[in-house]
């Protein structure tokens, strides 16, 4: 799988943009606001119709413009493919692949995977139980086409659901209509959990054996998926999962209109990353988490490469000049097979230490060394 070309037209600070790229690793290098970390963010928006850093596609238009454009020439599974995103010039959102307008945004991942990896993920293991739901739903919804459909339908009942609570003391007959949102929420939240057990169980081996390789052997690192608590089998079929997610609402009901928030489901689900016994969170130093946080992302690229037969494009956005060097040789050792992108600051002189094309980006333009 590999991106070969990319078209930029007011996206971010990119008036007009064309680059080809290497097939295998392609260095960006320039100084800090120039146009680096928009050009990786061009490419997730192409594997998944949206960006990974806001929700507002009005954001990612370039400054007093009124829409953007991008295309991409991929190669995958064997065919060549063109994807195309139209946001704006006073149009809906068109998004085609190969001419053929496609379903949903979620479709561009059945042509084209990333697997991105920024400097704040590096404290993954120590963030919130939100970041490392991110991380799941970001690789599942590539993954699986099922699961994008029912994550997005998900949001929007607990949106619908959040509203009814909030307003159900002005409106007391809103109550009424909640026995249906937890109905639907809880089948439809049974299909996340049933995904997310089985990511996380492929993960949890994955992750254990590269973080292993990292720590030199001297770490074990074990992976624990955690929903509800009514939940005592996250691999049962969906009519009990369902069921189960219905008894959890029952016990929050008169807690989540006395506080007019959404307590029950797996929106509030999270993984536990243990080294040696222990929770990474509360315990690991911040060179263990490093390295566990390396460990989950390259696993999730490897569980990519189990599931799909090809590697996702990998991303790597100023990460590598964030780490020491055992930890940098690991990465770059892991990184051999498939296309990778890596930004990094000219300062940093890591290209010097990479083989493949090398573009510097300076004031939204890019041209190759």
């Amino acid at each position: 799988m590999r991106l070969d070309y990319i078209k930029l037209e007011n996206f971010r600070n990119y008036v007009a943009q064309e680059v080809s790229f290497d097939p295998a690793c392609n260095v960006i290098c320039g100084e800090n606001a120039q146009g680096k970390t928009n050009l990786l963010e061009a490419m997730v928006c192409l594997s998944t119709g949206k960006s990974h850093r806001t929700r507002a596609d009005r954001e990612l238009i370039r400054f007093e413009e009124e829409g953007f454009r991008l295309d991409g020439r991929i190669r995958s599974r064997h065919r060549d493919f063109t994807s195309h995103i139209d946001v704006g010039f006073g149009k809906k959102k068109k998004i085609t692949v190969n001419d053929v307008p496609v379903r949903a945004a979620a479709d561009l991942s059945a042509v084209l995977n990333t697997t991105f990896f920024c400097p704040e993920d590096l404290q993954l293991i120590k963030e919130g139980a939100a970041a490392r739901r991110r991380f799941i739903d970001s690789s599942l919804c590539q993954l699986r086409p099922r699961y994008a459909a029912a994550l997005a339908e998900y949001q929007r009942l607990h949106e619908h659901k959040t509203r009814i609570l909030r307003d159900c003391v002005d409106r007391p007959d809103l109550i009424a209509t909640l026995p249906d949102f937890n109905l639907r929420m809880a089948e439809t939240g049974a299909i996340l959990i049933h995904y997310r057990a089985r990511f996380v169980k492929m993960l949890s081996v994955s992750a254990a054996a590269a973080h292993n390789e990292c720590s030199g052997g001297k770490e074990e690192l074990t992976i624990e998926y955690k929903t509800v608590k009514t939940v005592n089998d996250p691999f049962a079929d969906h009519k009990q999962l369902t069921v189960q997610l219905l008894e959890h609402q029952r016990a929050h009901h008169y807690a989540e209109v006395s506080s007019r928030q959404c307590l029950s489901g797996p929106h509030k689900d999270d993984i536990e990353v243990i080294l040696n016994g222990l929770s990474a969170r509360t315990y690991a130093s911040q060179g263990q988490t490093r390295t566990a946080a390396l460990a989950l992302k390259l696993a999730a690229r490897e569980i990519h490469k189990e599931i799909i037969g090809e590697y996702p494009i990998l991303l790597l956005d100023d990460v590598l000049s964030e780490l020491d060097p055992k930890r940098q040789e690991y990465v770059l050792n892991r990184i051999g097979s498939g296309q990778v992108f890596i930004t990094c600051c000219e300062e940093d002189r890591l290209h010097s230490l990479l083989k493949g094309n090398v573009y510097r980006v300076k004031g939204g333009v890019v041209t190759r060394q």
